[in-house]
């Protein structure tokens, strides 16, 4: 037992982001919406240089790269409708604070990935100011328009509200406009949907990716609403479009990384591995709240999860299975457990150590809170109590995550117990680890069934391999291998104190998770 304890308590820092290993490939990434995080200028807004002035704590966290909400200039508050896809917002800085924050962040092995919105614009973008002049204006053809009778003929007018949208009447009129065409907006009439068989259009967004990639230093992209640049019907075009796109982006920088929100059935998911790297996995997400809250695998986590990367390898063997909890469209884990501690930390266990590449949603570390609408998912930090936190976003009042109802970074910090100091030894151990590091290290399914348990091999491209087994429940199980465990020896880590192994079983303790090696 002696290795796993000094396993379970080792927080010394460990390389997370080596310089040769492309981004993704190793390593946890942290998704940040900047208006939220960190205050430096006392205006309660989040901003850039919050984030450079806390790099040091994201590094001692563990974290390989971090994905900044969209930090374009925008009329709105969450920056998804974007204005100018060259600039940076002024409520969240400047160029150079964000030059600075990528160097800073290089400085620490730390990528940095920004969201590209390049499904739709805003309404005040200079492309649908000049497109909304009318039919004869060159950027007409940068939208999607058609004519009332041409909607009703088609049968277009309306659409099936999806897990991202729900916009049930998509075409929109411009106010005041003397021509009855109407413009399509999928999530609402504010976002624009642009026309990406308009090669300018495509044009543009290879030079605005070039760009970020080439003249700022950025390291990748998370990819908004990559499944509906085309309408479900169309949805081939899609995937050709992302294949372009992953080459102009490989060949401006080779090793970027790119990742699409892509929310749909794993077949349909894979074909949008043969242009991005990685696509989130929401299912798996609605499969691990479920099992942690029921103490039991009723999902059959792993066999499905078999199932989906056993369909996206086919189409790209390198794919990357990006992992979440929770995020800034979604009910937050913390409140979806209700809090438990218990829950939240084999939550962490599971996110950490299934193959993939972890996203922490900024707070969860923290166990912070937030149920729908969406505002409630994105509310500050919680870095100390109010009196000593100098840093703190007041965009917003908390209405979930407050000192009353969890204890802030300063707190957990101390206390060895915390769900951040858990998440902290998890994350670790896993940079440390060959086999847990490698993101494509693929799932092998073990011989083990019993009630209350997940367990599962990782596999990395080495031929390395560990087996890691999670107890879902508040008491103690003793493991039995199969014939297929014979080769275990010994513990190599412990999230709980008192495991055990014993020949052909090992014991877990209540909530923990071991990997055996």
């Amino acid at each position: 037992m002696t290795s796993a304890n000094a396993a379970q308590s080792n927080t010394t820092s460990l390389p997370t982001q080596s310089s040769s290993v492309p981004v993704g490939q190793t390593g946890v990434h942290y998704e940040i919406f900047v208006r939220s995080f960190a205050d430096s200028n006392g205006d309660g807004i989040g901003d850039l240089n919050g984030i450079t002035n806390n790099l040091d704590y994201l590094s001692d966290l563990g974290i390989s790269a971090i994905w900044l909400m969209p930090i374009n200039p925008s009329p709105s508050y969450h920056k998804y409708d974007v204005t100018d896809y060259y600039g940076i917002d002024p409520e969240y800085g400047t160029l150079d604070d964000f030059k600075r924050l990528v160097a800073e962040a290089h400085k620490r092995n730390i990528a940095v990935i920004i969201d590209l919105v390049l499904h739709h614009t805003s309404l005040q973008h200079k492309w649908f100011r000049e497109a909304s002049k009318g039919p004869d204006n060159p950027y007409w053809h940068y939208y999607k328009w058609l004519k009332p009778d041409e909607i009703k003929a088609r049968k277009l007018a309306t659409r099936d509200i999806t897990a991202d949208s729900g916009e049930r009447n998509p075409w929109h009129s411009v106010r005041g406009a003397s021509y009855p065409e109407q413009y399509y907006g999928m999530f609402w009439s504010g976002m624009p949907d642009l026309n990406f068989d308009y090669q300018p259009v495509r044009d543009e967004f290879f030079k605005i990716a070039r760009y970020w990639l080439n003249e700022i230093g950025l390291d990748g992209f998370r990819l908004d609403a990559a499944r509906h640049l085309y309408r479900e019907s169309e949805e081939p075009k899609n995937h050709e479009f992302w294949e372009e796109f992953g080459r102009v982006v490989e060949a401006a920088k080779p090793g970027a990384y790119t990742v699409g929100e892509v929310w749909t059935r794993p077949e349909r998911i894979a074909p949008y591995f043969r242009g991005l790297k990685a696509n989130f996995n929401f299912d798996l997400q609605l499969m691990i709240e479920e099992i942690v809250r029921k103490e039991d695998d009723t999902e059959e986590l792993i066999q499905f999860l078999a199932y989906v990367h056993a369909t996206f390898g086919i189409v790209n063997p390198q794919f990357i299975d990006a992992l979440i909890l929770s995020n800034h469209d979604q009910n937050r884990i913390g409140s979806l457990l209700k809090g438990n501690l218990n829950h939240l930390k084999v939550a962490a266990n599971l996110l950490l150590t299934l193959p993939g590449l972890p996203y922490l949603y900024y707070g969860e570390e923290l166990g912070m809170l937030g149920l729908k609408p969406d505002e409630n998912l994105r509310e500050p930090f919680l870095w100390d109590i109010r009196a000593r936190d100098k840093q703190r976003t007041y965009w917003r009042r908390g209405k979930y995550s407050t000192s009353r109802t969890l204890k802030p970074l300063a707190d957990q910090q101390s206390d060895p117990e915390s769900l951040f100091n858990h998440y902290k030894r998890l994350i670790h151990y896993r940079n440390g680890h060959p086999v847990l590091n490698d993101n494509l290290s693929r799932l092998e399914q073990t011989g083990i069934r019993q009630k209350g348990t997940v367990s599962f091999f990782r596999r990395n491209q080495t031929g390395q391999y560990v087996l890691v087994v999670h107890n879902l429940t508040s008491k103690l199980i003793e493991v039995v291998f199969s014939p297929g465990e014979a080769w275990c020896r010994c513990i190599a880590f412990e999230t709980v104190s008192g495991s055990s192994f014993l020949n052909d079983r090992v014991v877990v303790p209540a909530y923990g998770c071991v990997v055996v090696e």
